[in-house]
């Protein structure tokens, strides 16, 4: 940063504010700024708890830090949906599915589903048959989704990184693989 900085390059501004904000930060957590002494122990001034309100540390975290997270989620959410939406164009049945799901989690996920369909009455619809109008709700249907038929996927995601796992530690252990000694030849 400090390189960018006396070179001028493109975007030492940012550098700057990412080491000015570093400091302060640091400064602040350090010295405990604002930070009132416990009750147990009065006699030691920086003996209270970071976070307790009206100190420095809690507003740089209420006040900065968690309006950027905010923002910085809220972008990521739109680069998410313009990149599946670019992936996603419906040119077939799968596509079409995919992207219909795709929109219920996103939907789902945020207060867009309570505005949309937070009307739903918790009525049966078929008498006592166990379906209710309330479950068609997007907050609904997401966690559905999310639960019944995403969970089978990561589990068969996590047991073929398992098997990777202990496939490339044997293939290691048995002396096959030597590519960690920095040779690329296998034996």
């Amino acid at each position: 940063q400090l390189q960018k900085i006396s070179a001028q390059q493109p975007g030492w501004g940012y550098a700057a504010v990412t080491l000015i904000a570093f400091f302060i930060t640091l400064f602040v957590g350090l010295a405990k700024v604002g930070v009132h002494p416990n009750i147990n122990f009065p006699e030691f001034t920086w003996s209270g708890d970071y976070l307790q309100e009206d100190g420095a540390f809690w507003w740089l975290f209420e006040y900065i830090f968690t309006p950027l997270s905010a923002t910085m989620f809220a972008l990521l959410a739109f680069y998410i949906s313009s990149a599946a939406f670019r992936a996603f164009r419906a040119k077939n049945t799968e596509a079409t599915i995919l992207l219909i799901i795709a929109v219920i989690i996103l939907l789902g996920r945020t207060y867009a589903s309570v505005w949309l369909t937070g009307w739903f009455p918790d009525e049966f619809i078929l008498g006592e048959s166990g379906i209710k109008y309330s479950d068609f709700k997007l907050q609904n249907l997401s966690e559905i989704i999310m639960e019944d038929f995403m969970t089978p996927g990561m589990r068969a995601i996590k047991i073929g990184i398992a098997l990777g796992v202990a496939s490339t530690s044997l293939k290691v252990l048995l002396g096959v693989d030597r590519s960690y000694l920095g040779s690329d030849q296998e034996a």
